[in-house]
């Protein structure tokens, strides 16, 4: 199903879940103007093809005690696509990093990570990450404090490129 496929519903049924993925299908039907059952088919539909990833609760880690969180640039000796794809597995399994990001640029990867203090942070970055084959150089920045952090895309900016296309 590609973009070009998605209808005004289908795309209403993505922003409301994307709001709140723990409405029942009565309630997004409600919500987006159609029955629950074909909701309940569209929303499938969209899993299926690869819009809907997934659902996940949104976790505060402070409140989890990880008071860490800090921005890794790394930047590797290589950059074969087996050697990107290897720190890339590597990230995967490495607990403290949440997200990794292939970039353009200066860095090869900027990493996001938390941990529960300093010294766990620096004890990864010390023995870990700096250590991984193939890493050349890493800078951090540690998050002073987080200013917006919205999931998923704009669906207002989406709908308006698309009232102008049509």
């Amino acid at each position: 199903m590609p973009m070009s496929k998605l209808d005004p519903i289908d795309r209403k049924i993505l922003a409301e879940l994307q709001a709140d993925g723990r409405m029942t299908n009565v309630e997004l039907a409600r919500r987006v103007g159609i029955s629950a059952p074909p909701c309940l088919r569209r929303v499938r539909t969209l899993e299926e093809a690869g819009f809907i990833r997934g659902y996940h609760a949104d976790v505060d880690p402070r409140e989890l005690g990880f008071e860490v969180q800090v921005f890794a640039m790394v930047g590797l000796q290589s950059q074969a696509e087996a050697d990107l794809r290897a720190f890339e597995q590597r990230c995967d399994g490495w607990p403290l990093v949440r997200e990794c990001h292939m970039l353009n640029g200066e860095v090869d990867f900027i990493l996001k990570c938390v941990a529960p203090d300093l010294s766990t942070f620096q004890t990864f970055l010390t023995e870990q990450l700096t250590a991984a084959d193939n890493v050349g150089s890493v800078k951090t920045s540690l998050v002073i404090r987080g200013a917006k952090d919205e999931p998923g895309v704009p669906f207002d900016v989406l709908e308006e490129r698309l009232s102008r296309s049509a």
